[in-house]
């Protein structure tokens, strides 16, 4: 069984990067966290540091550990500030997953409003693939999740769906990239460099029907699971990439690129999931309360598709 004091010293030093400023914090000598570590280790069965130069290194047994750890002490410390009402006695604990192909701006959006309700609230937000945060769900560990698509069919987890809204998308690129784009949107973007959401996002499959549609063939450059690594990809010219429409001139000044035109025809949708059909949780309504002024439309441009070439073609190159 692991010895969860040895497990904290473990956690605090793979924070750290090193066993001095971790016993600086623990208030503990560096040998005491060393012999900890090595306990912990044997107990385990595994390696969970590699020396790479003067820091310690997780090696892949330690990052899992360090993964569990994480959440270990994150739910302890959310159950003490509940049972010892540490924030306030009065206060809303709301516990919500963000599955993490949702871009965080509109997560930001969607859960603002549960930070108005009147009463302080204590919020833990989380954000993991979908089927963990479902199982979280099903667990009542989350008192709800938002995703950009409903509960996936042959989850096992009897949940209900709530529509919280719809945006359409905007198409960005950096200046240089768009000083080589000939044309009106949305044929422009035929034969450039795009960067694609992942391949198991609703959005990646909507995206190839809609240039399919309009006899676009971009050049697939990337694929990405996470929505702020592909825009920071966009800012450096690697290529095209499309977000909601609703968020368009906050990304265009955050990564100072260039909005070359929405559509609407391309929806990304997005989604409360709970376990329960009527929720009384005053945070979850709040958010159903406001969730048609979290993401107000854009008017889509005018579409003028011009290009012949098949883009399934151009993207399994």
């Amino acid at each position: 069984m692991i010895n969860y004091k040895h497990l904290q010293y473990f956690w605090r030093v793979a924070r750290a990067g090193g066993l001095a400023r971790a016993s600086d914090e623990a208030h503990v000598t560096p040998q005491t966290i060393s012999e900890q570590l090595h306990e912990l280790e044997a107990a385990l069965g595994a390696r969970l540091f590699e020396r790479r130069g003067r820091r310690l290194a997780l090696t892949e047994s330690g990052q899992v550990a360090f993964d569990y750890a994480e959440r270990i002490f994150a739910l302890g410390a959310e159950a003490e500030a509940v049972l010892r009402g540490s924030a306030d006695s009065q206060s809303v604990l709301f516990r919500i997953g963000v599955a993490d192909v949702v871009p965080k701006a509109v997560a930001h959006r969607l859960i603002e409003p549960a930070m108005h309700i009147g009463r302080p609230v204590h919020l833990t937000a989380r954000e993991w693939k979908l089927d963990g945060l479902l199982a979280e769900l099903a667990v009542h560990r989350l008192d709800m999740v938002i995703a950009d698509t409903p509960t996936p069919p042959g989850t096992g987890v009897r949940a209900f769906n709530h529509r919280l809204g719809e945006t359409g998308l905007c198409f960005f690129a950096s200046r240089q990239v768009v000083d080589r784009m000939k044309g009106e949107f949305p044929a422009n973007l035929h034969r450039m460099p795009v960067l694609m959401p992942g391949q198991d996002t609703a959005l990646y499959g909507r995206l190839v029907r809609w240039f399919e549609r309009h006899h676009i063939a971009p050049e697939l450059v990337a694929e990405f699971d996470d929505a702020a690594l592909m825009k920071a990809f966009g800012r450096a010219g690697l290529g095209i990439f499309s977000s909601p429409a609703a968020l368009a001139s906050e990304i265009a000044a955050q990564y100072s690129v260039v909005a070359i035109g929405t559509t609407d025809e391309v929806r990304q949708e997005f989604y409360a999931i709970s376990v329960q059909r009527r929720t009384t949780h005053p945070c979850v309504r709040a958010i159903f309360d406001h969730a048609g002024t979290s993401l107000p439309a854009l008017a889509p441009d005018a579409i003028s598709p011009r290009s012949s070439r098949k883009v399934q073609r151009a993207l399994r190159r």
